[in-house]
């Protein structure tokens, strides 16, 4: 196959981690053609299909230096057989605007994954709306009065931004409700912000877990983010620690029942995020913990994905 991964700089890349250089490799492994751009490298012009200027590149096995380019050059999405958006958030205007150059691809007869469309469809943070048996008790308002509420019944709470990522701008405030104020008006920007509120679940002390979730079917290890020293962030870039561990009765059925409905909208690769019991968040731009799954437990995580992007193109 020849497959198109529209990420981001490969010169940015930190391979000893990093999730989509895993795909590669594994893809490289069974003789895929590897070509690569970024989205400002997507054009469209009337009378002409989407293009991109793209880079075929080899894997070198090397720790520095680890690419080298084969050739580059203008070429139709139209003439690989997946195209891989595994752009890193933030999901933000740039993004979306390549979600539809993308979907005109897309109905140009290319195969793109995750669908464009249910990439817009589904923010990560309120698409657990739709799963609410699965979800702890949770806010969404531009309202402080609503917080301040929802603060008063459940006395710990987390307050986070809708757009935020790797943990950042996550606040804890506890039964004193010591700087709510200060803190609501810092994420909801006076009322013009819409943010979210949840009950505090403690079980964030055991960890984090990213629960991946491939072509419907759960990876059958999770990697538990757990916050380090007085941290609540679990996650990895806020300096959490990752540990996989096998996935718990709980993970399962919440990986399950929202798996299989996720994969028939187009798909391919969602992580759910859980705490404790709940569902916290349902990640579709750009899933990572591959290399720490597989390094830890030895499931090839890479190979169960590239076997599902194999399955999905011959379908």
């Amino acid at each position: 196959m020849n497959i198109l991964f529209v990420a981001d700089a490969l010169e940015l890349f930190q391979t000893y981690k990093d999730t989509t250089f895993s795909m590669m490799r594994e893809a490289q492994r069974r003789g895929h053609r590897i070509v690569a751009c970024e989205p400002r490298h997507l054009t469209w012009r009337s009378g002409d299909v989407v293009r991109a200027h793209v880079r075929e590149i080899t894997l070198t096995g090397t720790l520095n230096d680890w690419f080298q380019v084969n050739q580059a050059g203008l070429r139709a999405l139209t003439e690989f057989d997946a195209v891989l958006m595994r752009k890193d958030p933030p999901f933000d205007s740039e993004y979306f605007y390549a979600t539809h150059l993308l979907e005109q691809a897309q109905r140009e007869g290319a195969r793109v994954f995750n669908r464009p469309a249910s990439l817009r469809d589904h923010p990560e943070k309120l698409a657990i709306m739709e799963f609410p048996q699965f979800v702890s008790p949770t806010l969404v308002t531009r309202d402080a009065e609503d917080v301040k509420r929802f603060h008063a019944e459940h006395e710990e709470i987390i307050l986070k931004p809708l757009d935020g990522m790797g943990g950042m701008g996550i606040f804890r405030v506890g039964a004193d409700g010591l700087n709510l104020g200060s803190i609501i008006e810092t994420l909801n920007h006076h009322g013009t912000t819409t943010i979210m509120v949840q009950r505090f679940v403690p079980e964030i002390a055991q960890g984090d877990k990213r629960v991946l979730v491939i072509g419907g079917e759960p990876v059958p290890y999770s990697l538990a983010r757990i916050p380090q020293g007085s941290e609540i962030r679990g996650n990895l870039a806020a300096g959490g620690k990752g540990v996989a561990q096998p996935l718990s009765a709980r993970d399962l059925e919440i990986a399950r029942a929202i798996g299989p409905v996720l994969a028939q909208r187009g798909l391919l690769l969602v992580g759910l995020d859980v705490i404790g019991d709940y569902l916290t968040e349902i990640n579709v731009t750009s899933p990572t913990c591959f290399q720490e799954i597989t390094e830890q437990m030895g499931f090839d995580v890479p190979a169960m994905f590239i076997d599902a992007v194999e399955a999905a193109t011959a379908s």
